[in-house]
């Protein structure tokens, strides 16, 4: 494979607030230069990435702020319009493909910057499914914040936030000799963030039921369910079940997930959801005295989106508000009668070590090949957004928008 000298420069992360994760550890730049060996890669000095600058220079990585000469450019989050540098390759999640209206100026200038933009959402295998992301850690986060919370609102034992701890290992920890309650949880989803969720989940040893079995029988320990689309969805004219239909017509669809909201404590909703499907409750519904759901953690966070307590995405500085039912209106967590609500929509910044190294494989291993030697699945090229001052043609969708 031929690498033509290419330099990549890790870029500081300029979104506030600041973000701890980094695409490449220190090893993953090492290990990627011995097998490209004309690959050369700079980082910029950030005083509070996860791994330091000492760590990078340390294991032969330059650090330093001018990188001009790079080719590519790898980050996390969005890059601050006037951070961005003419002419370049960038890898970064753009949160540009859903129309997202606070990202607009962000396309605008990439397209008259003349840059190349790589999402690393949009970097698909053949299947369809993400080759890339930090999901898995963002589940892990977000079952952990429904117990914390738990034990807050009850006073039953007290967590730290994963922020506060060192990494996966230490969050663990925490309860090896917790004694939890048995309490009933439901789970939604099936990609990769409900699976780290049901993963934290089944390492604390919370029981997994049937659906069957979480509606129809009690329990004396803690328990969980997963749910999919085509548990908590139906067709409105009574005809089978279409997954893909369903995310093609949701206005064809309703929610069915009532029974659950009736039986369940904690609601973790870890869901890809698009504009047109119905919520999993309403405003309303939440008024029902039968409505038993007193602490969600709304993974997913979309904002409107299908949980309408979700009034606005939280922080990690204070990622907990109420939810009064009656007035539909926030309020101070953890009060009697209060629906407690947990919507940090970066969940992963929480465990930055570990999110940072499982995601840097995933980029070593998968993307960053076809990048620098041959794209022969297409792999960049149906991930490329814009190139050249213009949008892809699979991306010439967002052209209204950018207009």
């Amino acid at each position: 494979m031929q690498t033509m000298n290419k330099i990549i420069g890790i870029i500081r992360e300029g979104k506030q607030p600041a973000d701890l994760r980094t695409p490449l550890s220190p090893a993953h730049c090492v290990e990627l230069m011995k097998y490209f060996p004309e690959l050369k890669i700079l980082v910029q000095p950030a005083p509070f990435r996860c791994f330091s600058d000492a760590a990078y220079q340390d294991a032969g990585i330059t650090v330093q702020e001018d990188l001009s000469t790079c080719d590519i450019l790898l980050g996390v989050k969005e890059v601050p319009v006037k951070e961005l540098l003419a002419g370049k390759t960038y890898l970064f999640f753009s949160h540009t493909i859903k129309k997202q209206m606070h990202n607009r100026a962000l396309l605008r200038a990439i397209l008259a910057k003349d840059i190349t933009l790589v999402d690393y959402e949009t970097l698909t295998w053949e299947a369809g499914n993400r080759i890339i992301g930090f999901g898995r850690y963002a589940g892990i986060v977000g079952a952990h914040y429904a117990l914390l919370m738990l034990g807050k609102k009850y006073g039953y034992y007290s967590l730290k936030a994963a922020n506060e701890l060192a990494n996966y290992e230490a969050l663990l920890n925490q309860y090896q000799d917790l004694q939890l309650p048995p309490v009933r949880i439901v789970l939604c989803g099936d990609g990769r963030v409900a699976h780290g969720s049901m993963e934290f989940l089944r390492k604390l040893k919370i029981l997994e039921v049937s659906r069957q079995e979480f509606l129809d029988e009690d329990h004396n320990k803690p328990v969980f369910v997963q749910l999919r689309s085509e548990d908590y969805y139906e067709r409105k004219d009574g005809r089978p079940w279409d997954k893909a239909d369903f995310y093609k017509h949701p206005e064809d669809y309703k929610s069915c997930f009532k029974p659950y909201s009736h039986k369940a404590d904690i609601f973790i909703n870890a869901v890809f959801w698009k504009t047109g499907i119905e919520p999993f409750f309403t405003h309303e519904e939440m008024k029902d005295s039968a409505f038993r759901i007193k602490i969600i953690s709304d993974i997913s966070c979309d904002v409107p989106g299908p949980v309408p307590s979700t009034l606005r995405s939280s922080t990690i500085d204070a990622p907990f508000y109420g939810y009064h039912v009656y007035s539909e209106k926030e309020i101070t967590p953890f009060l009697p009668n209060v629906i407690d609500v947990q919507a940090v929509s970066n969940l992963p910044c929480e465990l930055p070590y570990d999110a940072s190294v499982e995601f840097g494989e995933q980029l070593v291993r998968h993307v960053l090949p076809c990048l620098l030697g041959d794209d022969n699945e297409q792999i960049i090229a149906h991930a490329t957004i814009a190139s050249g001052g213009k949008l892809m043609p699979k991306y010439a969708y967002l052209q209204d928008f950018v207009d």
